[in-house]
């Protein structure tokens, strides 16, 4: 492919992402029992209205919408930043921990406290993954600094001992709670409101605006401590401040999903393959990718069961478990 026809490409990249994740959005709005044309979707937008598909669109399914997006973007993002951290093709934001620590905190909440605490769920759901990211974050440091090996192996005992948690908890729980949690803790997008959309927004745009504000590190951190030291860069602090933003990027959003699955490790990979391995590139087209894909994954759920919806972490896990063994077995059985 020549230099103007691979520029030429990546200038329609963005849109085309852009677009598909509009219509990602549009496409679940008008997916349900109710049939919701688009011209009705966007007369509701733009004027409002008190008939039964405008309060639909805009109480329920848009709202739904507008959280898959946010999930999908920050898990993939928050994927993103773990692969460069890493240097792991493997990684994605719950290799670490971080989401089983979330998950304590919000079923914490859940489970045992009284009604007045769920309005607390999100807070007590991102203090729970910055609790969990910190004990792997001190358990893998030594005075040499913080090395990808030890990350992912502290990573992994840590995750192991919260899931423990988790499994006790649900069976310590009051036995009307514990449906409502197993299914949350398959993923669930069904708590999507206006209310939590708002008050998950900033989170999200905080977490990805800090990781744009790295992506130069995140490029040199691709060539090793060494070489990325050698540039200046200092790496400790860019390791530091990935780890503990993508982290937090991850937790907040256990909150308001629960556990879903494989975003962060295949929409990475797909994300690159259309604008490459420059970070400032990939973080925004990864959001885009990963928005859309959880958007879809979700439309997917809804529709797939007539029973009842399917929860949406089910739908990522089928499509991410076959893309999980082909980069393992691409990369030769190596972590």
């Amino acid at each position: 492919m020549t230099g103007g026809a691979a520029g030429k490409r990546g200038r329609l990249v963005f849109p085309a992402l852009v677009a598909a994740f509009l219509g990602a959005l549009a496409l679940s709005a008008a997916t349900g029992p109710v049939a919701i044309p688009f011209r009705k979707m966007a007369d509701a937008l733009l004027h409002g209205g008190d008939d039964t598909p405008a309060r639909v669109l805009l109480s329920l399914r848009l709202p739904r919408a507008l959280l898959g997006a946010l999930v999908g973007g920050a898990l993939a993002s928050s994927g993103v930043a773990f692969q460069a951290l890493l240097r792991n093709p493997l990684a994605d934001p719950y290799i670490l921990g971080v989401s089983g620590g979330a998950a304590v905190g919000a079923l914490t909440v859940a489970l045992f406290l009284s009604a007045d605490a769920s309005s607390g769920l999100p807070f007590f759901a991102f203090v729970g993954a910055a609790l969990s990211a910190l004990a792997v974050f001190l358990l893998a440091r030594r005075k040499s600094g913080v090395s990808p090996e030890r990350l992912i192996l502290m990573g992994v005992v840590v995750g192991a001992f919260l899931n423990a948690v988790i499994m006790l908890m649900v069976t310590l729980s009051p036995p009307g709670k514990i449906p409502g949690a197993l299914y949350w803790l398959m993923g669930d997008l069904g708590l999507g409101t206006p209310r939590r959309v708002a008050a998950l927004f900033p989170y999200v745009a905080l977490g990805v605006a800090v990781l744009l504000l790295l992506s130069r590190g995140l490029d040199l951190l691709l060539l090793g401590d060494q070489a990325a030291f050698q540039t200046g860069l200092s790496v400790e602090r860019v390791k530091t401040a990935t780890y503990l933003t993508a982290s937090l990027l991850a937790g907040s959003v256990v909150a308001v999903s629960g556990l879903i699955g494989f975003v962060g490790l295949i929409v990475p990979h797909g994300a690159r393959v259309m604008v490459g391995s420059g970070h400032r590139r990939l973080l925004p087209a990864a959001f885009l990718l990963g928005g859309a894909f959880l958007v879809l994954s979700d439309t997917v759920a809804r529709a797939a069961s007539p029973a009842g919806e399917l929860p949406v972490g089910a739908v990522t896990a089928l499509a991410g478990a076959p893309f999980f063994l082909y980069l393992l077995r691409r990369n030769g059985g190596r972590s």
